[in-house]
């Protein structure tokens, strides 16, 4: 077994596994991870060459995030997935990031407690069937506020945020932003920031009117964000499973209460 460069060919390989657990997972997160931070994207190959398994990371500023750490039923047990998540943190460390992230199963959570994560937080998937609309939305963009999704994440995310807006729509007022993704299907709503409750509940509002109706939209919140909890459940969205937030290294300046939403499906943060 080796460990070698994650390839844009891989990319069939690597959804069909996630398919198989039933990952929420799109292929425009692999153009941007390997061309923003290739040397944190990795695979496993077993002795024909054939990928058996796979992980991504991202630097942020002085943070990094860990995702898409998945292997082949057939070779699990082996040691592979250890292997390439501390590929990853390697490749992190190695340019200067000082506090990891992930979101981790329950399942999961031993291997990264034995390489120091600890749990900060609960992520919840939230989906709910939307809109007001009989058609798209035409309207002109925002803007994204990166002074803004600072203060929830303690870091600057500026290429994640680019990179979701420029797929997305951005709606955004003073003190409050979210990107419109489409998410096969469906839509996430997310990055999602806000300084108080009453602009996130416009916000949201606002963007699950502009759904064509019908349209089902997912959102990864913060469960310690308990005004988007209750906002999430006041507007009929459903629990559909939760994550674990982790992180190591320095602490981080995290502050749940101004994230609504998170930027991707739990690979990049």
């Amino acid at each position: 077994m080796t460990i070698e460069p994650f390839r844009k060919e891989d990319v069939p390989r690597f959804l069909g596994l996630a398919a198989a657990e039933h990952w929420v997972a799109e292929p425009w997160e692999f153009d941007f991870l390997l061309s923003s931070f290739p040397a944190g994207c990795l695979s496993a190959r077993d002795e024909t060459g054939a990928a058996v398994g796979f992980v991504t990371s991202l630097r942020h500023d002085l943070s990094g995030w860990i995702g898409n750490l998945i292997v082949d039923q057939r070779h699990r047990g082996c040691g592979i997935g250890e292997a390439l998540f501390l590929g990853a943190l390697g490749s992190l460390r190695n340019v200067g990031a000082e506090t990891f992230w992930l979101t981790a199963s329950k399942m999961g959570r031993a291997l990264y407690e034995r390489h120091g994560f600890s749990c900060t937080d609960t992520i919840i998937r939230w989906t709910g069937r939307e809109g007001g609309q009989s058609g798209p939305s035409h309207a002109a963009k925002g803007e994204w506020d990166a002074v803004l999704d600072q203060l929830g994440w303690g870091d600057r995310r500026d290429g994640l945020l680019a990179a979701t807006s420029q797929r997305g729509m951005v709606l955004a007022g003073d003190g409050v932003f979210a990107v419109i993704q489409p998410c096969g299907r469906a839509v996430q709503l997310g990055p999602f920031s806000a300084i108080t409750p009453d602009r996130a509940a416009g916000l949201l509002d606002e963007a699950l009117n502009r759904l064509p109706a019908g349209t089902t939209v997912y959102i990864d919140t913060p469960a310690r964000n308990r005004e988007a909890v209750i906002l999430l459940q006041e507007r009929g969205f459903r629990n559909h499973g939760t994550n674990l937030l982790m992180y190591a290294g320095v602490e981080p300046d995290y502050r749940p209460e101004y994230v609504y939403g998170l930027a991707t499906m739990g690979s990049c943060g």
